[in-house]
């Protein structure tokens, strides 16, 4: 009986074998991976194995071909010799039997019938020759014997086919291709059969067996000279695509180098280009691109950076008279009361404009700043919550003129957020402004969420909505959506651009999203974390697909009630929440 060490080593090296077979099976993955990373990284490597592959691939179909016609055409050459030569002691044979007289009795007709089988038996190294000669199923004669065999490759390997060829065409010469056993030993042979008259003994088949040997070891020895030759072409085609691709590889590679430096702001790279070839032409075509790029990127920086001096020193230039005129427009406004009518009305509508004028100035200043990339952050971790609730509160004397109602959504908890509270409440009364301006008195919602690694703010309301591809547009400056339509509410046309750059400082997202006649949503998305990355957003953009997926849940939840008290439940209510579904449906 085996013991308990026995069975400990036996599990041990259960064990190893399964940890060998793990780390091989690694670093097999490890391999394949390596390869897989090659192939897309490097054009070198990909046309080198295309190169092979295809090489191989022809070099295949060549050699099958070749080797066929080879193998062919020597079994062909090995049936033509072997006709030939059966033929001419065929011949000589017939004539023995017919001069022979040791044709009185059996045994006399079987000594001298072995006696001319082994006279043409051959065994000379590559050329041997086996003679049978066996009675045919159509001979009647009253002497019989055989079948004479010259050795061990004997009667059983001629074929039935060719034994009835020669039974029943005896006034031809056949001849057939079959494979014989000599010992351990299977063989290809071609086989001569032809009738021979005894006599006495009436008609019999003459048969010559001619092993192929030498064509064996002719066609095996061209199949491996096809193999090493092929190995070692497929291997000079390799090295010939590789150094190849390097002469064509390299310049490109080169040319990509640069492209690299160049896009990083490296604007004096250039390529090194030598010759006159496609290569050479093409080093000069990128460098005179390069060139041509730096020059319009300078000419650009340097108009860039006389617009933003312009509109800085434009802005701080008017901040002087702009303070003066408000002085005396306010004066003016105190004492409208004094006035006529007309001029007390001029006298509120240069206040309103001079309010308008004041807030435009102030926002093309902040957009100096964007754009001279002076605006920075004052960072702190904050209620999310609180600042929504002073936009709203901003808002809602506005909101109550136009008829508007002001809907918050947000959680009990606080919603913490590292932010600077003075932009994002900036961006949410601009959202909450738009909102009432263009929500045509219905509801406007505000919600807060919030995940692990963002939170989000959605302003929605039922307005005109937008047209589609207007909701990439809403962001630039000065845009509107009807040039016709009059403002109410006093905008620049600057606000959402300024928006937008304020949540690009946070690393955060403002989108939009409208539809004709469903009105339109605006979503902040900010990080939790200063350095955190945005996952995903707690707040869907389209409140269509929210709206949607709410009804496919209550249907849901209205379904499993039904089934769990046994009640059919109301069809009309399952249809309507089926057909809301659909609706909403993006």
């Amino acid at each position: 009986m085996p013991t308990g060490s026995g069975r400990t080593s036996r599990a041990t090296g259960v064990a190893g074998l399964a940890g060998l077979g793990g780390r091989a099976g690694s670093a097999l993955r490890r391999a394949g991976s390596r390869l897989v990373h090659l192939w897309r990284s490097s054009l070198g490597f990909r046309v080198v194995m295309v190169t092979m592959l295809l090489g191989i691939l022809v070099l295949t179909a060549v050699g099958t071909y070749l080797y066929g016609s080879i193998a062919q055409g020597l079994v062909d050459s090995r049936q033509r010799i072997a006709a030939d030569d059966s033929l001419r002691d065929a011949i000589d044979a017939q004539k023995k039997f017919d001069s022979t007289d040791q044709n009185g009795s059996d045994a006399a007709l079987t000594q001298f019938a072995t006696t001319l089988v082994n006279q043409y038996r051959r065994d000379a190294g590559n050329e041997k020759r086996y003679v049978v000669l066996s009675r045919l199923d159509n001979t009647t004669g009253r002497i019989v014997f055989g079948p004479v065999e010259s050795g061990a490759v004997g009667a059983r390997f001629i074929p039935e086919e060719l034994r009835h060829q020669v039974a029943t065409q005896p006034d031809r010469q056949h001849l057939q291709v079959a494979t014989i056993e000599e010992g351990s030993d299977s063989i290809s042979a071609v086989i001569v059969g032809q009738r021979i008259a005894t006599g006495v003994a009436g008609d019999y088949g003459l048969y010559f067996i001619y092993p192929m040997h030498r064509e064996r070891e002719i066609i095996s020895f061209i199949g491996q000279t096809f193999l090493v030759g092929g190995a070692i072409l497929v291997l000079l085609i390799g090295a010939i695509a590789f150094v190849v691709t390097r002469l064509v590889a390299d310049p490109v590679r080169r040319a990509a180098l640069v492209a690299e430096r160049f896009a990083e702001g490296n604007l004096n790279e250039r390529m090194r280009s030598k010759g006159e070839d496609d290569l050479a032409r093409l080093g000069n075509s990128f460098n005179a691109m390069a060139a041509s790029l730096q020059q319009q990127i300078a000419q650009l920086e340097n108009l860039s950076r006389v617009q933003q001096r312009f509109v800085s020193d434009v802005s701080h230039e008017l901040r002087t008279p702009l303070t003066t005129i408000r002085m005396a427009g306010d004066l003016i406004h105190d004492s409208r009361a004094r006035f006529d009518p007309t001029v007390a009305r001029s006298a509120e509508l240069l206040h309103k404009e001079l309010d308008r004028f004041e807030s435009l100035l102030t926002d093309l200043l902040e957009i100096s700043r964007f754009d001279a990339g002076a605006a920075v952050l004052e960072v702190e971790s904050t209620d999310l919550r609180a600042s929504v609730e002073r936009a709203v509160d901003a808002h809602r004397a506005l909101a109550a003129s136009r008829g508007t109602e002001l809907v918050l959504r947000m959680p009990s908890r606080p919603v913490l957020a590292d932010m600077d509270s003075r932009r994002i409440e900036r961006i949410l009364r601009n959202l909450v402004s738009n909102a009432v301006e263009h929500g045509e008195g219905r509801p406007v919602e505000v919600t807060i969420g919030e995940n692990d690694s963002a939170v989000a703010v959605t302003v929605r309301d039922h307005g005109v909505g937008l047209r589609p591809g207007e909701a990439a547009l809403v962001f630039t400056r000065f845009w509107r959506a009807d040039p016709a339509r009059a403002r109410t509410t006093g905008g620049t046309g600057l606000g959402l651009a300024i928006a937008l750059e304020d949540a690009r400082l946070h690393a955060g997202r403002l989108e939009a999203w409208g539809a004709l006649g469903e009105g339109s949503c605006f979503r902040l998305t900010l990080p939790r974390m200063a350095d955190a990355t945005i996952t995903s957003s707690p707040l869907p953009l389209s409140p269509l697909a929210a709206e949607a997926a709410r009804a496919r849940r209550q249907g849901a939840a209205l379904g499993e009630a039904t089934r769990s008290d046994g009640t059919g439940g109301s069809d009309e209510d399952t249809l309507r929440l089926r057909r809301i579904a659909v609706e909403r449906s993006p």
